[in-house]
C-alpha cells in the first residue's frame, strides 16, 4: 500500500517523473498492472500500469529512489542501493535508529540532512534518508511549531509530558 501511495503522490508532480519500479524477483519482468493488486480508489494509473517491474538491485535504477519495501527485506536492499550511489528515501523502520541516517520530517527538521555526509564513512557513494513512523510524524507536525515558544513541559492532569524542543 505504501508503494501505491508513493505512485499516487508522484503522479503529475512537477519535479519527478516515475519511470522505474523495483520489486522482488517474483514480480520482476512483469508489467506493473500484472505484478500487484491495486488497492486504492481509481485503479492503477495508466502512466505506470505498463511499466515493466525490475528486480530491486542497483544498475538500471534511477539516482533517486523512494522505497516502500517491507522491513523484512529493506535493510540489505536499501544499503546495496546506497553503496552503489543511489539516494534512497526510505519508509521502512530499518534505518531509523542509525546515527548517520536522518529521521526526517522536512517541515520540522530539514537541518538533519547535515547527517548525510557522515554516511561516506560507510564507503557508500549514495545515501539513505528515512522518515519516522506515521504517528510520530503527526505529533511532530503538531508540536514542531511550538519550538519558537520554548515549551519544554506540558501537564496533562496528573501527568507531565516532556517535550524535546
Amino acid at each position: 500500500m505504501v508503494g501505491q501511495h508513493f505512485i499516487r503522490f508522484l503522479q503529475g508532480h512537477p519535479w519527478f517523473d516515475l519511470k522505474w519500479l523495483g520489486a522482488s524477483d517474483r514480480s520482476a519482468g512483469k508489467k506493473y498492472r500484472d505484478a500487484m493488486n491495486w488497492n486504492l480508489a481509481g485503479g492503477v494509473p495508466e502512466s505506470v500500469a505498463d511499466l515493466t517491474v525490475q528486480d530491486s538491485k542497483p544498475g538500471s535504477a534511477p539516482k533517486l529512489l523512494f522505497s516502500a519495501m517491507d522491513a523484512s527485506v529493506a535493510t540489505e536492499i536499501e544499503r546495496a542501493f546506497a553503496e552503489a550511489g543511489h539516494v534512497v528515501v526510505s519508509n521502512s523502520r530499518n534505518h531509523r535508529m542509525e546515527r548517520d541516517v536522518p529521521l526526517l520530517v522536512p517541515e520540522i527538521n530539514a537541518d538533519h540532512l547535515k547527517l548525510v555526509p557522515a554516511q561516506k564513512a560507510r564507503g557508500w557513494k549514495g545515501q539513505i534518508v528515512t522518515n519516522p513512523n506515521c504517528s510520530t510524524i503527526g505529533l511532530t507536525m503538531g508540536l514542531g511549531p511550538m519550538q519558537q515558544f520554548g515549551i519544554e513541559k506540558q501537564s496533562f492532569g496528573d501527568s507531565t509530558a516532556e517535550f524535546a524542543v
